[in-house]
């Protein structure tokens, strides 16, 4: 140890012979050291190879890891239903059902707690829980954007039809009731990340409204409420907030508007982000288990699974395609797909693996060709 204030030592006799030293020093140091150090170059991914992987982590993560009524929740159910649409499985009382049509033909499920209400249907939030909503609209959001949707779609995002049919206290109603209500009910400040998403999905980019309290409001208004609010702090390190903004984006620039106002703030916001994502890539492909905040590692894979995984479903929406072809990119998913390899015999959080499978799905849809949708690959192997 140094202490601090220790006195100089002063070496006159060897004044004369500093920039003889100086200079060997700097010459023995060159500028890299000796080439037999410097990092290798990652080796090229055979993108044929990958897209093959990601099908089979997608048909195990479908077919492999059921999920039971009887032991699962609405917010575990949910996740899968994003991943995989209308296709994802569901146990139920010992028979397999698709976990869509169950929920959407008013079957029961811990946490899915809907009911009627003024002017459409509510869905409680359950803040903290974990079966239940956790967030407001997040339902509704993620039925807007489950699975992957056809070539013509901004994004390639999934979603159901509005007028889908949806059975609440025995009546009838339909998912435009629940847009209705998200409408109505939203208010400045308010954490809007999931209403935006359906939002986008649903109606005209330019649409306006006026909610229950009498303020007029625009699409437009939501984003630039969103892009105004805090991302670090928000749920999931913030990614779940910027995938609305993408979505949301990606359907204004469908539509040949400029960026302007409320889209061009969130045009700042998400390129931050997916330059953060990039600096702060880790060198194994994966990304920082800060998400955007900072870079950061953990030896925890459950950790590097979930960071990577909602980073990465950002980016599958985020991203032209040209961007999305980049090596850093498809390091990326082969570090995303390693990591469910590596976690296939094991329980994993069901918000981790979906979201992931969910960002998989987007980038194998964009990137290995559309002749199969990723929600319908073949069945896994080593499903039951």
């Amino acid at each position: 140890m140094y202490a601090r204030n220790a006195p100089l030592v002063s070496l006159p006799g060897l004044a004369p012979l500093l920039p003889l030293i100086t200079a060997l020093l700097v010459a023995a140091a060159g500028c890299g050291g000796p080439a037999s150090r410097s990092p290798a170059a990652p080796a090229p991914i055979d993108r044929d190879a990958l897209c093959g992987r990601i099908d089979a982590a997608l048909a195990h993560a479908r077919d492999a890891r059921r999920l039971d009524a009887a032991v699962h929740g609405a917010w575990q159910v949910v996740h899968g239903i994003l991943a995989f649409g209308p296709e994802f499985p569901l146990g139920v009382e010992g028979r397999e059902k698709p976990a869509l049509g169950y929920l959407l033909d008013g079957g029961s499920l811990v946490g899915w707690k809907l009911r009627p209400a003024q002017p459409g249907v509510m869905a409680v939030v359950e803040e903290g829980s974990t079966m239940g909503q956790g967030h407001p609209d997040q339902w509704l959001g993620y039925l807007s954007q489950c699975g992957t949707a056809l070539e013509s779609s901004p994004a390639l995002v999934g979603g159901m039809p509005l007028d889908t049919a949806i059975v609440v206290a025995g009546r009838r109603f339909t998912l435009a009731d629940l847009l209705a209500q998200a409408q109505h009910d939203i208010r400045p400040g308010q954490e809007a990340t999931w209403t935006l998403m359906a939002l986008s999905a649903w109606l005209p980019i330019d649409a306006a409204w006026k909610a229950g309290d009498g303020r007029q409001w625009t699409t437009e208004d939501v984003v630039a409420m969103e892009a105004d609010a805090d991302i670090f702090s928000a749920a999931c390190g913030g990614a779940h907030r910027l995938y609305g903004l993408a979505v949301a984006l990606a359907a204004h620039r469908a539509s040949g508007a400029a960026d302007s106002g409320g889209w061009a703030a969130a045009t700042a916001v998400l390129d931050d982000a997916i330059d953060r994502a990039r600096r702060f890539q880790q060198a194994d492909g994966g990304f920082s288990v800060h998400s955007f905040e900072r870079p950061g590692t953990s030896p925890d894979v459950f950790a590097q699974l979930s960071a990577t995984g909602h980073v990465f479903e950002v980016l599958a929406v985020a991203l032209d395609g040209e961007r999305l072809a980049e090596p850093w990119v498809t390091r990326a998913a082969d570090r995303l797909v390693t990591l469910l390899e590596r976690t296939a015999d094991v329980d994993v959080e069901c918000g981790a693996l979906y979201h992931a499978a969910h960002g998989l799905a987007l980038y194998r849809r964009r990137i290995c060709g559309t002749a199969d949708d990723p929600a319908a690959v073949a069945p896994s192997a080593d499903a039951p």
